[in-house]
């Protein structure tokens, strides 16, 4: 995701190839990176903001899975995710649209980062249906929207500081949440939170509703058991998932079950992190995205 210029030599740029095509797809997914990075025009965010930072830094390979993990635990997404994704049988399609969405309101001209919003919002309105328990839910009721946007910035943000090459100061902080929020926004969240204490605010708002459920269990064995990788990376991918489920807030934790080699000591996990985000990071640089050019 960075875009270190020191990328040399030809194992590097293979590394790089496998990384980026595992998660965003082949030819396809390229192609796609051309066109977010190398159409002019002007952009909502400039390179050197703070959303291009956290969203540009293999941190949020960690970032990811934590969000995923705390989104779960809310019963109404849940069931929408359980009901309307095909996530068990194209998991990396559906991680590949989510980054692409994410790459595209981040670092892509104005007219796709508005396309991908409408895209989104045109998918949310046909996202409806029944929890267990018989609860309604619309994946476009802005209480749902609000959580799920929340539990993201979260995660990406938590990393960050955590695994993150450059992390952000308190200010920067707080203009993450605040960029962020001006796509919420336009995903129909009502009131995002624009700083570090609405932040807060909106997670304790959140957190009576939390709750663990078989659905919430599924995704926890899904990615934390049993991801859909060959097993000669299995470890690698374990130090990301050790480091993601340790940086859950601890009442999170005890609803989010983990196999005994994930449950490490938080500074052994976060470690662990470090090493694998690094080594990420450096895959990448072999394989950068064009440069994006002036607007």
């Amino acid at each position: 995701m960075n875009r270190t210029p020191a990328a040399t030599g030809p194992l590097r740029r293979r590394a790089g190839r496998l990384v980026f095509e595992q998660v965003s797809g082949g030819a396809e997914g390229r192609a796609r990176r051309e066109r977010i990075h190398g159409t002019p025009g002007p952009r909502w965010f400039a390179p050197d903001s703070a959303v291009a930072r956290v969203h540009g830094d293999a941190a949020m390979f960690v970032g990811g899975l934590r969000a995923l993990l705390l989104q779960s635990l809310h019963p109404l997404a849940v069931a929408a995710i359980a009901d309307h994704s095909d996530y068990r049988d194209d998991p990396w399609g559906r991680l590949g649209r989510t980054s692409t969405f994410l790459a595209e309101t981040t670092f892509a001209t104005v007219d796709d980062a508005q396309r991908a919003v409408d895209v989104v919002r045109a998918v949310h309105v046909r996202v409806r249906g029944t929890a267990p328990d018989g609860t309604p839910y619309a994946a476009d009721d802005p209480e749902l929207l609000d959580w799920v946007h929340v539990a993201e910035v979260d995660s990406f943000l938590l990393t960050h500081q955590r695994h993150g090459a450059r992390p952000l100061d308190g200010p920067g902080c707080d203009a993450y949440l605040a960029q962020t929020a001006t796509v919420a926004a336009r995903l129909g969240v009502l009131d995002p939170p624009r700083d570090r204490a609405a932040l807060r605010a909106a997670l304790d708002r959140h957190r009576p509703a939390l709750a663990r459920t078989p659905a919430s269990d599924d995704i926890a064995r899904f990615l934390l058991t049993e991801p859909p990788l060959p097993w000669a990376v299995r470890g690698f991918y374990a130090l990301l998932a050790g480091a993601a489920w340790s940086s859950l807030p601890a009442d999170a934790r005890r609803l989010v079950p983990a196999p005994r080699h994930l449950r490490l000591p938080g500074a052994v996990a976060r470690q662990g992190g470090q090493v694998a985000t690094r080594a990420i990071r450096w895959a990448l640089a072999g394989d950068p995205p064009p440069p994006t050019p002036p607007s």
